[in-house]
């Protein structure tokens, strides 16, 4: 039997546009409704009468799934985009995935028994099943920070290569050729994206190709401690250390305190947290500004639930430079 889904992408346009026309939404283009309704006859497709009222009204409700509500990047995206949403009269429903998929998918299925009429998230899992029937059933969707290979969902993302080139343009102007890199989880697309540019620039910019120079952490700050702990054993340590995230920073950060002299590692972060620029030694960091993609997401969100086609948006990231110069740190 034929799903709104297989009528979405015969009809050229996204799952949520064809709910809508579908469904009499009077906020549709005539292009849109005159190819979903075509889709529709040649599929054979036919409407679930409970569904369809069931999503007649909206509650004015989102749901709102990040990661980690412990991480100060998602705390700070969390608030962010409950204010947006709030200025446009809608609550938000937050939920924490604790980079768990299981969890994830706990709470994707609390928000459709809410009827929630959008669901903003941070996906932790490629293959999520209650992601694919929130889908189905036509309820909007918008990936923030990270995407599924899986799951064609319109995103706001930031420029994950641009941060890391920018990072280490930093670095190999302050003369580091040996650079370990605390990675993100291959699992997660940022993660995924950021190593690949690691490998990608590493000839470019003269950095030693040593595999014992890459850690896989966790997004949590613990994994950085263990992670520049083992960089730190090495007979022939690097010079600087990349953190694929601010909380892996911090833990790098909290080894390096007693172990290592400062100024013989730096230390950059991808992701800027408030904190960096307080520290006794401050961290230099590649900034993406998550009020900035969580404003951008319940946009796009609300655009979605009006039944207008968004596309996917890539955000540009910022340097920070904290560092002191060679030898005075």
């Amino acid at each position: 039997m034929p799903t709104i889904r297989d009528v979405a992408n015969a009809a050229g346009v996204s799952v949520g546009t064809a709910s809508r026309v579908l469904a009499g939404h009077a906020a549709t283009s005539e292009e849109s409704r005159a190819s979903v309704t075509a889709a529709a006859a040649a599929l054979g497709y036919r409407m679930n009468a409970r569904a369809r009222s069931l999503r007649g009204s909206r509650t004015q409700t989102l749901g709102l799934l990040v990661s980690d509500v412990r991480n100060p990047f998602f705390s700070e995206l969390a608030h962010a985009a409950e204010h947006a949403a709030g200025e446009h009269g809608y609550l938000c429903l937050l939920a924490n995935a604790n980079e768990d998929a299981d969890q994830e998918q706990r709470y994707l299925d609390a928000f459709a028994s809410q009827q929630v009429d959008g669901v903003l998230m941070t996906p932790q899992s490629e293959n999520n099943p209650e992601l694919g029937r929130i889908l189905d059933d036509g309820t909007p969707v918008v990936f923030v920070d990270r995407t599924l290979r899986s799951h064609t969902v319109p995103s706001v993302t930031v420029d994950n290569a641009g941060g890391i080139r920018s990072a280490l343009e930093h670095l190999r102007r302050r003369g580091h050729t040996r650079v370990g890199y605390i990675a993100g989880p291959t699992s997660v697309s940022t993660g995924a994206a950021r190593l690949a540019a690691i490998d990608e620039l590493r000839a470019e910019f003269g950095l030693d190709n040593d595999p014992l120079l890459v850690i896989e952490g966790d997004f949590r700050a613990e994994s950085g401690t263990d992670a520049a702990l083992r960089m730190l054993e090495l007979a022939d340590r690097p010079t600087a250390i990349l953190a694929a995230d601010g909380l892996m920073a911090l833990g790098a950060y909290a080894a390096l305190g007693p172990r290592a002299d400062p100024a013989d590692i730096e230390l950059v972060s991808f992701d800027d947290l408030e904190i960096f620029g307080q520290l006794h030694l401050p961290i230099s960091s590649v900034s993406n500004d998550p009020g900035t993609m969580a404003g951008e997401a319940v946009r796009m969100l609300l655009a979605a639930i009006d039944g207008e086609q968004v596309e996917s948006v890539v955000l540009p990231t910022r340097f920070i430079d904290r560092s002191a110069p060679r030898g005075e740190r």
